[in-house]
Parts: structure tokens; sequence; C-alpha cells
């Protein structure tokens, strides 16, 4: 039989067919519709920034650095251009041989090679690292005949800081150097804003004036939009923003006078800080052996670093913010002042001094056992009189002469413009407790109170909180915060902001009062222990001499130095105020292990007065008299000062003949900026 097929049947199941198949294919679209509308839609603004970002590369345009000047214009921290040698080192394969054939074109010694692998391990990124700074012409020339032989190695044109005065300022001034790991890893801690404004920047200020005022000697950082091939090479510049320079510091600080105080210490140690009363503005901010700040910048060398950090006179510190020592003689007539404000002594009140003064089975000597006879409170400041403070400190008691000395800044933070200040010590009781673990050493023993009235025992300052203070005591109790900016001046406006320190108080000392201590202070320079310094001076100044132990001697023991090491001799102090009638500068001075304040320190501050008040350099035959530690009052015939250069000191670069290309590049140049990060300092 034949079998006959079922049409009808065939139909249903063609028909079923189609509507399944149709159906499938209206999912699908209806898929690719979905994820359309996904993509084209609802991810439409993330997507096409994603692919406006893998067609342009934005990048970063660090800010040229803003400039450094003194009170008086003239540079002490600026740029220059130079090329450098660069090597990428994800796009070269064979590191150390390209490092050796580049050495036979271009001079690469160990130095440099060290420095360049501490870069690689300190920035691990695929940028550029320089492994030779500040090519000549030459050399840029004989690379770039066989830069074919080089891939991933370029001759870029950077700017680099420099300080044409080298020496001169150093720890005020300070330098900047490339970011550390640990400076990046603080870095993570800014805000989104501060972290954009140092994208792409590799300096950073590491001390002095270019760490404290970073913020406004960086700039804004500028922006440039690349659009790139497929293989990542620039096709063209779609728009840019410039980088806004950084702001231009005017120091306070007169270069010139703090060159000829730096040259009068000759290889002396010490410190010396001048301070106008009447604004807080420091005038000169001395800190002796200096060191040339250049070192620093593209990074220093095994062998500098060594003989920086390792010499005995420790150059690296700044002994006018940091070092702390005892006051010694020229803590007396803070001590008198505050005799007459507390009513312990009044101006006639006299002490027999016989050279010795006995507390119990302790002898405390004055100037070699010699007595002075009767002596009031004048003359104890004329004369220095050691028996009428020991006297005066045992009445007083810590506690109490603690209280006196804080308002003027003795053992307190000044707040000056400046990173790294210590507080030194003026003790107390309550100091002795939280200073010592154990209990024996906590407690206040009554003799240890006598020496303090001469500015030994735990008495320990800076020479900047005394300048603080006898700058206070010369204006009368007005005190003003010490600062190194005077002002600043817009980059772009180029309008100068003053920086305005308002007065932050005045102690309650009575006119009276304050005139018999600098009458007292004016007749040291007359007919006390600086009049040799002071003779023939043309203006009236006060001042008081000081010498502080570096170490203690036993009682049946006589000071002799020529008996002892040089780092173990006495340290020489001077506190000054000129003019007498209306003060306009302070000083306070000191020269490690000299002796005697009126022997080196006082003849210091006679050439700070005759430069600030007279307009008088010292003579060539003077300077080198007084390095040598041998003037008094000045020798020679002096100059003025206006007609004296000033002259770079020991400089790692010759400012008149600076490596590299004299060229000026458009600010829009990526390669024309000087990078520079660094966290963002405190408001001064």
């Amino acid at each position: 039989m034949t079998e006959l097929k079922d049409v009808e049947l065939e139909l249903s199941r063609f028909r079923a067919r189609l509507l399944f198949a149709a159906a499938l294919v209206l999912v699908c679209f209806g898929l690719v519709t979905a994820r359309l509308v996904y993509l084209q839609v609802i991810k439409h603004e993330e997507l096409s920034t994603r692919a406006e970002t893998n067609r342009i590369s934005v990048l970063p345009i660090p800010p040229n650095r803003g400039l450094i000047l003194d009170r008086n214009g003239v540079v002490v921290a600026r740029n220059y251009a130079a090329y450098t040698l660069e090597i990428t080192p994800s796009k070269v394969t064979d590191l150390d041989g390209t490092i050796d054939a580049l050495a036979e074109i271009v001079e690469i010694g160990n130095a440099e090679r060290r420095r360049f692998r501490r870069l690689m391990e300190e920035t691990k990124s695929f940028d550029s690292l320089p492994i030779r700074t500040r090519l000549t012409d030459e050399e840029v020339a004989r690379f770039a005949a066989q830069s074919y032989r080089f891939p991933g190695v370029d001759v870029k044109a950077r700017l680099f800081r420099h300080y044409p005065l080298g020496d001169v300022g150093s720890h005020v001034v300070g330098y900047i150097g490339r970011i550390n790991q640990a400076e990046k890893k603080a870095m993570d801690d800014w805000p989104d804003e501060d972290v954009a404004n140092y994208r792409g920047t590799e300096y950073i200020g590491k001390l002095g004036v270019e760490q404290a005022y970073e913020r406004e000697l960086h700039g804004t950082t500028g922006f440039e939009e690349v659009e790139t091939s497929a293989g990542g090479r620039a096709v063209r510049r779609l728009r840019s923003s410039p980088a806004t320079p950084g702001n231009t510091v005017v120091l306070s600080i007169d270069i010139k006078l703090q060159a000829l105080v730096e040259q009068l210490f000759g290889n002396r140690r010490g410190a010396l800080v001048a301070i106008d009363p009447r604004s807080g503005e420091v005038l000169a901010f001395v800190s002796k052996p200096t060191f040339d700040p250049n070192l620093f910048v593209e990074g220093i060398d095994v062998e500098n670093w060594r003989a920086l950090n390792e010499s005995i006179d420790r150059p690296l510190l700044n002994r006018a913010l940091r070092g702390t020592y005892p006051p010694g003689s020229t803590y007396k007539p803070f001590m008198a002042l505050a005799a007459l404000n507390t009513g312990t002594r009044t101006a006639n009140q006299a002490i027999l001094d016989t050279g010795v003064f006995l507390f119990g089975n302790h002898r405390f000597r004055s100037h070699g056992d010699t007595g002075l006879g009767m002596v009031d409170l004048r003359r104890s400041i004329v004369k220095s009189s050691n028996v009428y403070y020991y006297s005066l400190a045992n009445e007083m008691g810590v506690d109490l002469m603690h209280d006196q000395m804080a308002p003027f800044g003795f053992g307190q933070i000044t707040g000056i413009d400046l990173l790294g200040e210590v507080r030194g010590v003026l003790p107390s009781t309550t100091w002795k407790r939280n200073a010592y673990r154990k209990p024996e050493q906590q407690r206040w023993y009554a003799g240890e109170t006598i020496s303090l009235g001469i500015g030994q025992g735990y008495n320990t300052f800076t020479m900047l909180q005394l300048s603080h203070a006898m700058a206070t005591l010369a204006a009368g109790g007005q005190r003003y915060r010490p600062h190194v900016v005077r002002e600043i001046r817009d980059a772009v406006t180029h309008e100068s902001r003053l920086v305005h320190h308002e007065p932050i108080g005045r102690i309650p000392l009575k006119p009276e009062h304050v005139k018999i201590v600098l009458d007292a202070m004016y007749s040291v320079t007359q007919e006390g222990t600086s009049v040799r310094s002071f003779a023939g001076a043309p203006y009236k100044s006060g001042g008081k001499t000081g010498t502080a132990q570096a170490v203690s001697i036993r009682q049946n023991e006589r000071y002799d130095a020529s008996k002892m090491a040089e780092y173990l001799r006495d340290h020489a102090l001077y506190v000054a105020f000129a003019p007498l009638e209306e003060p306009r500068i302070a000083v306070a001075v000191i020269v490690e292990n000299a002796g005697f304040g009126s022997q080196s320190a006082a003849p210091i501050t006679r050439r700070v007065f005759d430069y600030w008040l007279e307009g008088l350099y010292p003579s060539e035959e003077d300077i080198a008299a007084m390095q040598r530690g041998e003037a008094a009052a000045p020798i020679g015939k002096p100059r003025l000062a206006a007609a004296v250069p000033v002259q770079p000191v020991s400089s790692a670069l010759d400012g008149s003949r600076l490596p590299g290309p004299s060229i000026a590049m458009p600010p829009d140049d990526p390669a024309s900026a000087t990078p520079v990060p660094a966290p963002p300092r405190r408001t001064p």
C-alpha cells in the first residue's frame, strides 16, 4: 500500500518551526538592541570617556619654580636651562650595555651611575630618568649624531635650580631635591586638589625657605591634551592650559650683611641672628659653618655627603635655629629686669661681691675668685657680677624665674616661618618632673637654682630665642613673631603682598625699669666688658657679653683654655641692640669654643652695627684680623657697603658660566617646567 503524506500536519509543523525561528531571531535582535541601548545610551558617557582616554593623553605641565630674593632684590635662588641625557628604562633592553655605550660618547662617571640606579629604585615608574645632567653643547652634538643607536635615550632641555651665592645663607635659603619614597607616601594623604597640582613634578623643598614656602614657590601645574595613535605616538596637540609659575619670595634678610657675618666668622663655628625690634624682621640668620646647597639639587654624591655628615664641625646643623646653648652672662640683663619687675631687688640695692657665693658646702665662684666689692644692679651688669646673680637666683627661686623669663620667649617656640625650630630648656620644677623618670631625678634641689642666675645650669636656648628676647627688651616689651620673608610677589599680576606680622602681645614692663637695664647695657660698651670693641662708634648701643661653659669643671679646678681641647673650651656670646634711643636692630651671637664674649662675639656685633646703621663695610685688613680673632674695634679704612658686591662662596656652579643652552622655552612646553613637588607648608 502506498502511504499518503499528511499535508496539514506537515504545514503545521513547518509553521511552528518558522514561528520558533522568528521568535529566536526577534529575541536575538532584542538582545542586540538592548545591548546597543545599554552601551550607547546608559553607558555612553563612561565609554565615551574611555575612548577619549585611549585616544587622548593628558600630560601635566609642572610650573617654573619661583625666585627667592633678598630684601634688596639680590637673587639667592633661581632657575637656569640646561640639557640632560635621559633614559626610559622600560624602552631599553640591555640597560648596562646602553650606559656603557653612552659613556663612550658622553662622560658618565661612577657617581652618575650610582645616582641613576638609586633613582630607578625610588621612582619605579616608566618615566625617563637622567643619567647625565648639564650637558655641554659639544656633548649634545656628539649624542645627536649617534642617537639612532640608542632607542629609549633622549636629550631634553630642563630647568635646574641654582643658588648663585653658593654657601651664603644656605641654612636659611635651603635647597630642593628629588622626592623620595617616604615623601611620595606622605603625598597619598594630601587632598586630591593638592595631589593634582604636584602631578608630574619631581622636586621638593627640603630645607629653609625652599621648604617652608613651598606652596608659594611651586606655582600651579598646567596640562596638555595630546591625540595619540594606536601605537601610542603623539599625533597632534588638541588643547593646553599653561602652568602658572611660582611666586617670587622676597626675604627680610640682607644677603650682603649675611655674607659679611659669615666671612667674619672665618673657620670658626657659631651663629648670629639679627632682628628688627620694630617689626620682627630677621635681618641676618647665620649658622657657621655653612654648606653649598647646589650639591643637593640633583642628589649629593657619597663623598660629599660623607664629608658633610661626618665632619666634626657639623656644617648641616642649623645652629641659629636648632643649636641650644647656655646663655651665660647674656642672661643677666633679663634677670635684672625680673628682679625689678617682681620687687626682689631695687636698682640702688647693693650686695657685697667677695668673688664667691657659698651655698651649703658648695662654692659658686666668680671671676677667678676675685670680688667686685659693693655691687648694685647697674654695676652688676656693667662688671658682670656673678655673685649678685647667684644670690638673686637663690632669692627668686626657679619657678619665679621661669615665670618671668617665659614671656620673653626663652624655652619657647618663637613661631618663626622656618620649619624645625627647637624649644630649648627653661627649667622649672614642673619641667624637671616631666623630663626625668626616676623619682630622685625629678626632685628639684635648691642648689640647682644658683647657677641659673648666670645663665648656666639647665638653661639652654637658641640664638633665635636670645635675639628675639633682646629685640623684645629693646622694644620695651612689645613682642613680634620673627620672620625671614618680607613679601610675596605674584608671578601673574606682579603685585607685591607684604607678609604682615602683627604684634603678638606686650609684656607688662614698667618703662623706668626697662630704661635702667638698657642704660646699664649702654654702659657695658662705655666702661664695661665690650668697651674696646665699640671704641669710636658714631652711635650709642647697648650690649652684654657672656661666656658659657661647654663642659663643667670641678670646684678645686681652674679653667685654663690652653690645656683643654678646642671643642671643650667655653663659648663666647654677646647680645646687643642699637641705637640706644630708638633701637632698629637687636643681635645675639655665639662663637663656639672661643672663650670670652668680649674678645670674639662683641667685635662681630660691632661690624654688624656699622654696616646696618652707618653703611660701612670692614676693610680687608680688618676682616682678616677678625677671622683670626685678633680684632676689637675696626682697623683700617672701612668701605662703603653699597660699593662692595656680594660674592659667591664655594658655589658648585659658576653663575656666569652655566652649562647648557641659553634658551627661553614657551610656558606650555612640558620640558620648560621646573618640577618641584612638596607637602603643603604651614601658614607662616
